[in-house]
């Protein structure tokens, strides 16, 4: 049986397309997961003007599956690489 894993991707419009250039992972807690993409900053709204978006993905029997997914300035991606880094020690480390 194959395992449950969650992450963070994050995405920059390049032409027409998006392409992912990163990918924080957040492992198998569902709860967890959720809970930190809820603090991420930024418009629900994701539409063909959105220049970066970040998409919350859980990955089952190898089949990737968008959760979730934000669009956000520079100045927010930065304040939600910040935030995600910090929750996944807290959950790592203070757990």
């Amino acid at each position: 049986m194959a395992e449950t894993r969650f992450y963070i991707q994050l995405n920059i419009k390049i032409g027409s397309d998006f392409q992912c250039y990163g990918k924080f992972l957040l492992g198998n807690n569902k709860k967890f997961a959720n809970d930190t993409f809820q603090k991420m900053r930024g418009n629900k709204k994701v539409n063909d003007k959105t220049i970066l978006h970040l998409d919350l993905v859980e990955k089952k029997n190898g089949l990737p599956l968008n959760i979730q997914m934000i669009s956000c300035s520079l100045e927010e991606l930065a304040e939600n690489c910040k935030i995600i880094t910090k929750e996944i020690f807290k959950f790592s480390n203070l757990a």
